[in-house]
């Protein structure tokens, strides 16, 4: 949640994480790596409220409480919201200047206006003024734990409800009590654990950001109904030395062991660095930015463009082995089929499941609008709203065997309703979104026509390349067909 100027919206993803804040210097950062995990259930907390509970809100652990521990472990701290303040003795209030990072457009204030205690809920409430000058400002909440209630390992959970609308950001996220224990961001690490679009709530994303060049980890979760700025939700990590797993709603939908600290250049810091050391809660709302875009006239700033959050709870084992190592990391590379090509379907002879992820997927991201239908060996892209960026509609493939060395041929063929423009890439969603072929415009006819690059891999190998059509706002909304897509290696 910290800082980021360029995101490749996708899940197969990012996402977001994206930056929200910082150990140390306030620079921007290009990122969404999105990684496809599954969503296997493992139920691990309720989502029952403390009826338990003395006016002012945080509770330290020896209090009897009325609400599910997750097993094997006990409570560290926790804050139900019951009074009619925020504690202050839990909550430090952030004050920020607009453009501070991401290039978001609010200012946070220190003030009970953007963040509020009522009827047992902390509310973080976005504003929009209009001064004489006829200029617009916006303010927002933004509160933190830090040197208050940090937490070294553990399970870390909020149940909460997001705003909806263009241009919101919110997010439920974590950084180091000492921010320059192993350097500036990101080498410090940071911990998001929620982070959901105001203009599509029904997805979240869980990042794991860290490491000079910055690096990122990121997995997604997708409501099968509803959304998440309509009910209640409950978003947790669990933090152990060696491994953090994301679940929503108690089921898991991404891990991942694969960090490291080091300043560019020199060895890594000792595994598990920076992930071995007290972090603290942060809950806020962006507006606008880099990844959210800029809210539109269409904004509410009234109780849907608020966070409402029920509770906050850190729970934590009675030890934990620190004598992890690093696991190596294998990369799975997929097999090109009998006619060399590693793109699956790439003739669109099934019509598959666009929503899923496997294969094929069509996004839907920053406004974009529109459909996708496999039909006699084609796929055919309609859309309504081209969105705000050319990543707005968007077909993509994951899992391409990028190996450094190899050249590679990216060849389809394509046409469109009318004459536009769309864009193909290769990129690396687990690698700060690089580019391995670059996005490419290409200029479709009403006819069909044969498009062939050739490419060199110069980056380290990658098991997760990702094969990306991007046909969003590039000044048409013209229906665009493609079929027989190849991604293969040439002598």
């Amino acid at each position: 949640m910290r800082r980021r100027n360029f995101i490749r919206a996708g899940l197969l993803i990012s996402m977001m994480g994206v930056l929200l804040t910082g150990c140390g210097d306030k620079k921007d950062a290009t990122t969404q790596n999105v990684t496809e995990a599954g969503t296997e259930s493992v139920t691990r907390s309720s989502e029952m409220k403390t009826e338990a509970g003395t006016e002012g809100a945080g509770k330290e652990a020896e209090e009897k409480v009325d609400f599910d521990i997750p097993e094997g472990y006990h409570l560290v701290w926790h804050d139900e919201f019951e009074g009619s303040k925020l504690d202050e003795n839990s909550w430090n209030r952030e004050e920020h200047e607009v453009g501070w990072v991401n290039h978001e457009l609010q200012a946070y204030v220190p003030d009970e206006k953007y963040a509020y205690v009522k009827d047992g809920q902390l509310v973080i409430q976005p504003t929009k003024e209009v001064g004489a000058d006829g200029k617009v400002q916006y303010t927002s909440g933004r509160v933190n734990t830090q040197n208050k209630h940090d937490i070294k390992y553990g399970w870390i959970e909020a149940r909460l409800k997001v705003p909806t609308g263009k241009g919101y950001l919110p997010a439920f996220w974590m950084m180091p009590q000492d921010e320059q224990f192993y350097g500036q961001w990101p080498k410090c690490g940071e911990i998001d654990i929620m982070e959901v679009l105001g203009n599509s709530t029904n997805m979240n994303y869980g990042t794991l950001h860290f490491g000079e060049p910055h690096k990122q980890n990121q997995g997604s979760y997708t409501l099968a109904s509803g959304n998440f700025a309509e009910e209640y939700h409950t978003f947790a990590i669990e933090w152990e030395p060696g491994v953090i797993r994301w679940f929503v709603d108690g089921n898991q939908y991404f891990e991942t062991s694969d960090w490291f600290s080091a300043v560019e250049g020199e060895a890594e810091k000792p595994y598990p660095a920076p992930f071995n050391q007290p972090f603290h809660v942060i809950l806020n709302v962006a507006v606008g930015g880099d990844w959210p875009g800029d809210p539109d006239d269409s904004t509410p700033f009234d109780e849907k463009g608020a966070m409402y959050v029920d509770y906050v709870r850190m729970f934590q084992k009675d030890s934990y082995d620190e004598n992890v190592k690093k696991p190596e990391k294998v990369l799975k590379f997929k097999e090109a089929d009998e006619t060399g090509n590693f793109v699956t379907n790439g003739d669109f002879k099934d019509a598959e499941n666009l929503s899923d992820e496997e294969n094929w997927k069509f996004l839907q991201l920053n406004d974009g609008v529109g459909s996708a239908e496999i039909k006699d060996g084609e796929i055919i892209i309609s859309t309504e709203n081209f969105g705000t960026e050319e990543y707005s509609i968007q077909l993509v493939q994951p899992g391409m065997p990028m190996i450094k060395g190899k050249k590679y041929k990216l060849s389809f063929e394509a046409k469109a309703d009318e004459a536009r423009q769309m864009k193909p890439a290769v990129t690396a969603p687990n690698v700060d979104w690089i580019r391995y072929f670059p996005d490419t415009p290409v200029d479709l006819t009403t006819d069909w026509q044969n498009y062939e690059f050739t490419f060199d891999m110069k980056e380290e190998d990658d098991d997760a390349g990702r094969v990306e059509f991007n046909m969003g706002n590039q000044g048409s909304k013209a229906t665009i067909h493609i079929r027989n897509v190849r991604l293969e290696t040439v002598e």
